[in-house]
């Protein structure tokens, strides 16, 4: 096979595994988001947040992911944690089911806008912090800068977020040698090529420092992330910032971009002590 084509098919495969592995889980279609998850402990709107807790926490999906498969073991973890807990979808195409945040980025932003709002409303609580995976862990800051969230959020926490963008491995630095791919990819998934580095979007984002006053930022990395790469790429640069890499928590953790954000206990530890950070507790590999 000559090299173009495997190129192109390590690019198709890789998009294709984003999203196949993310729903992995569950396909979750017998019943709506929030009656699944109300049902397992989050999307709760009677949940009043305590004294303990006083904000309610929203996650945000990855790219191809959803509301209910991405969080089936982080939003349970946090409910018995004493949190109220919430989940939305945002960035669907039309005709496409389960396989979300693949529309623009800035109109994601504003569904989340819309749906802090809504969590606020029902809790009554001042702010929220939110707990975002890949796409989900960068998306929520053109919301910060852009669209008023930092008066209502005090913590954004990214596990694997592709704040600076992905070169998959660097195969989306062989988009310009195929015509026409990156104005495809653009047109049917704009969600996708707004997280390319170097994208307009990421440009626009990234202008002026990666941080808004006001806002606590925890970054979570794996240094084996084959989607969002480098994985150092994720960090981010400016006050109230945390990162930190699995590996330098527990040496043999093999977390990767899907496990850090469905599975990986040692990140979850993670981001209980970064919402929690008064009483946060060292990370192991027995966390």
């Amino acid at each position: 096979m000559l090299p173009w084509r495997r190129a192109l098919r390590a690019l198709a495969a890789t998009l294709l595994v984003m999203g196949a592995v993310t729903l992995t889980p569950a396909a979750t279609a017998a019943a709506s988001p929030e009656t699944a998850a109300s049902s397992s402990g989050w999307n709760d709107y009677g949940c009043k947040p305590s004294a303990a807790h006083p904000r309610p926490v929203v996650l945000v999906h990855g790219t191809f992911g959803n509301s209910i498969d991405n969080w089936l073991v982080l939003a349970p973890y946090l409910v018995k944690r004493g949190y109220c807990v919430y989940s939305l979808d945002y960035g669907q195409l039309p005709g496409v089911p389960f396989f979300n945040g693949l529309g623009p980025i800035d109109k994601s932003a504003a569904q989340l806008d819309a749906f802090v709002d809504k969590v606020l409303a029902a809790t009554g609580a001042k702010k929220a912090d939110l707990v975002g995976h890949s796409q989900g862990g960068m998306m929520p800051r053109h919301y910060l800068k852009f669209l008023g969230g930092a008066d209502k959020v005090n913590a954004l926490i990214g596990l694997a977020p592709d704040n600076h963008g992905t070169t998959l491995l660097g195969l989306t630095e062989l988009l310009p040698y195929f015509p026409g791919a990156e104005d495809l990819l653009s047109a049917k998934t704009p969600g996708l090529a707004d997280q390319v580095a170097g994208s307009a979007f990421l440009t626009k984002l990234n202008e002026g420092g990666d941080t808004v006053p006001g806002v606590r930022y925890t970054v979570i990395s794996t240094k084996y992330d084959e989607v969002v790469t480098p994985y150092r790429s994720q960090f981010l640069t400016g006050p109230n910032v945390h990162n930190v890499t699995l590996q330098d928590l527990c040496p043999v953790n093999l977390a990767e971009h899907v496990t850090i954000g469905i599975l990986d206990r040692v990140a979850h530890h993670e981001v209980a002590n970064a919402l929690d950070p008064a009483h946060a507790t060292p990370s192991t590999c027995l966390s």
